[in-house]
C-alpha cells in the first residue's frame, strides 16, 4: 500500500529529541491559515481528535491527523514531514528549538492513487 505521509531524516532526529523529553508524540495539521496550516507536534493525547479530523497515517511511530476540510484539498497529494530553521508561532513542541515542522508535497502518480492506504475517520 502507498503511504500518504512520510518523513525526512532531519525530521526523525527532531522527533527523537522531542520523544526523549515528552514521550509519545502525535501530529495534527489543520486547515487554518498561516502557522495554523503547518503540521503541529503534540504529546500524544494532548490534541483532541474528533469527527472533523481524519488519520492519514503513521510516521516514525507517531500518528498523523489532518482536519477533514484540509484533507479534501490534499487527498491526491503525498506529504513529507520535514523541518526548517525558523521559529513558528504555533503551540507545536519544536518551536522553542528555533525550528519548525513543514510539509513538502507532490501529487500521487496514477499507480499510487490506485494503491493508497485507507484513512481513518472518527466520530465525536
Amino acid at each position: 500500500m502507498t503511504k500518504r505521509v512520510s518523513i525526512t531524516p532531519a525530521a526523525e532526529k527532531v522527533i527523537d529529541d522531542l520523544r526523549g523529553r515528552f514521550g509519545e508524540l502525535m501530529f495534527h495539521q489543520s486547515g487554518g491559515c498561516c502557522d495554523g496550516s503547518s503540521p503541529m507536534c503534540f504529546e500524544k493525547g494532548e490534541f483532541k481528535i474528533g469527527s472533523s479530523d481524519v488519520k492519514i497515517g503513521d510516521i516514525y511511530g507517531c500518528e498523523f491527523f489532518m482536519s477533514i476540510d484540509q484533507f479534501e484539498y490534499w487527498k491526491h497529494t503525498h506529504l513529507t514531514l520535514d523541518v526548517t530553521p525558523g521559529r513558528g508561532s504555533s503551540f507545536s513542541l519544536e518551536i522553542p528549538m528555533g525550528i519548525r515542522f513543514i510539509i513538502r508535497s507532490r501529487l500521487f502518480t496514477d499507480d499510487e492513487l490506485n494503491d493508497l492506504e485507507p484513512v481513518e475517520y472518527f466520530e465525536s
